[in-house]
């Protein structure tokens, strides 16, 4: 059985950032809540059984926190003033095409933040997280034949949604 020390943090925590990274669509609070992941996987250590990946398990915590975390959102609104300074498109020296690329960017974004459950979390799961198969189809307690099929149909509904 492994604990969770500095190594394991050093492994693991880029993969546990980037994944809060692409649910809450905040680096900051990703990075709050890979902080809180740790210190909830030391916690709770004694009850990791091996039956899944190290990796698998944290982020499995890492979404319950999030999910925790938009419960009280839920109760206590907040007016969210993050991403302002950084709505201007950099400026390399060609704004047409600095316009295009964050109209590009802008456009996947929002159809993929448009896919509903389980069809999201599964998509930014294996594109950005790069978890396998396997992994994902663990962290929702499904087979990877599901995960497969999920991740198919994430990706139809996706391009119906950049086509229109």
């Amino acid at each position: 059985m492994e604990t969770l020390d500095d190594g394991i943090y050093q492994q693991y925590a880029d993969v546990v950032k980037r994944f809060l990274v692409c649910l809450t669509e905040n680096p900051d609070l990703a990075e709050e809540l890979t902080q809180e992941t740790f210190y909830q996987a030391i916690r709770s250590i004694g009850r990791y059984n091996g039956a899944c990946k190290l990796s698998v398990w944290l982020c499995q915590i890492a979404k319950h926190l999030y999910c925790d975390h938009l419960k009280r959102q839920r109760r206590h609104p907040t007016l969210p003033l993050e991403g302002l300074e950084r709505a201007a498109p950099e400026n390399d020296g060609m704004p047409e095409i600095s316009l295009l690329r964050r109209d590009a960017y802008v456009s996947i974004h929002k159809a993929i933040h448009s896919l509903r459950e389980p069809y999201r979390e599964i998509f930014l799961l294996r594109a950005l997280s790069e978890l396998s198969f396997q992994e994902i189809g663990e962290i929702f307690g499904r087979t990877e034949n599901w995960a497969r099929v999920t991740y198919y149909r994430a990706k139809v509904m996706l391009a119906e949604r950049l086509e229109e």
